[in-house]
């Protein structure tokens, strides 16, 4: 083969590697982000779940300072 052809060949196999390794490196991220949400939604439940216990705390403590100041 002519020294010229191997260099086109060559090309084309460095961009379609380039182009793999930019999709995998996507994909990758894809997965970061959604890892990440997931565990800012976990964290969002859990705050949820915690106000009714909060507002009992409050509830009760201010019926104390209710009997206090009577």
């Amino acid at each position: 083969m002519k020294k010229g052809t191997l260099i086109i060949i060559a090309v084309i196999v460095i961009i379609i590697g380039m182009a793999f390794g930019s999709y995998n490196g996507l994909v990758t991220m894809n997965e970061n982000v959604t890892t990440k949400w997931s565990q800012v939604e976990n964290q969002l439940q859990r705050r949820s779940d915690l106000i009714p216990n909060l507002v009992n705390t409050v509830k009760g403590y201010a019926s104390h300072e209710t009997d206090v100041f009577k």
